[in-house]
């Protein structure tokens, strides 16, 4: 599973990125790849992941963003604001697994 986190800079969204590495090693899977980008630089990446995940501020790129990972058949989705602010790895683990598996 390739996850790429998405924020304006890619600095806030790389302390999220961590906490859900541990998460999916905590849950037993070892081949996750998590990794930050600020939004201006994820185009080159988009070919290589299975899920796009925006910090909530960039809720109004969301379609613009999406039809970007639709071409390369990413999935995307905005990251609830409860669970970007607190940092919340688990629960955001426990998103993209239902958002892959839909």
């Amino acid at each position: 599973m390739k996850i790429l986190l998405c924020c304006g800079a890619g600095m806030s969204s790389g302390f999220i990125a961590k906490k859900v590495r541990q998460a999916a090693k905590a849950d037993g899977v070892a081949d996750v790849s998590c990794t930050a980008q600020a939004e201006s630089t994820i185009g080159p990446s988009l070919p290589t992941v299975d899920i796009v995940c925006l910090g909530p501020h960039l809720r109004p790129k969301y379609e613009q963003i999406k039809a970007q990972c639709d071409q390369y058949g990413a999935k995307c989705m905005v990251i609830p604001a409860e669970i970007y602010s607190t940092i919340n790895g688990e629960g955001l683990y426990k998103l993209i697994k239902e958002e892959l598996n839909k």
